[in-house]
């Protein structure tokens, strides 16, 4: 299957699709109150541990210690640096001290924890979004990037803004850019998801 250019008629059609998606709907419903509405802060371990929990149970993004992770985000002290908009927070999240001291990069999982806090200034990277930029990039150099930069969170919003402004789609968010990516990243190179 080929890949279809980003377009505004294509960002229409998976933004229709995302919201047909009842599962995927109502966990980002859930999430969002959980998130935004019940515990938005990030300063009590209990409230923390809920959040990584449920994000790691939805999205599979296999935390095999929620417990270590929560404590690491308390620790960080992200509240502030949310407010702000703090693009390295992602970053500072993602790396994560295991056991005996061993760092694991759990970058996938900080960006959807940042997002849920602030959907519109931190969009969502997975494996499936990172195929599809870098597929759209060899087929029309949209951005100058590796495929290291995707995991640098302030280069990854770099080179979605270039996504924005090459594809001219700069009345959609990133939110709608997130679900366009993702949906198509999948469709194109993971299966379906029905």
């Amino acid at each position: 299957m080929s890949i279809i250019r980003p377009s505004a008629s294509e960002i229409e059609k998976y933004i229709q699709k995302w919201h047909s998606l009842d599962n995927y709907a109502l966990q980002e419903r859930s999430l969002n109150k959980l998130f935004i509405k019940t515990y938005p802060l990030n300063n009590d371990l209990d409230n923390v541990l809920i959040k990584v929990c449920s994000l790691n149970d939805f999205y599979s993004t296999n935390i095999f210690s929620p417990f270590k992770v929560a404590k690491h985000i308390v620790s960080l002290k992200i509240d502030e640096r949310l407010k702000r908009k703090d693009l390295s927070l992602v970053n500072d999240i993602a790396l994560v001290k295991m056991k005996q001291n061993k760092e694991i990069n759990f970058y996938s999982f900080a960006t959807k924890y940042c997002s849920h806090h602030d959907p519109l200034t931190y969009p969502i990277y997975d494996s499936y979004v990172d195929k599809l930029l870098m597929a759209l990039k060899r087929l029309d150099k949209f951005s100058d990037f590796r495929k290291v930069d995707l995991k640098n969170y302030k280069e990854y919003n770099r080179i979605l803004t270039d996504f924005q402004n090459r594809y001219s789609l700069h009345k959609y968010t990133l939110k709608d850019i997130d679900k366009y990516l993702w949906q198509a990243g999948k469709e194109h190179f993971g299966g379906n998801y029905k």
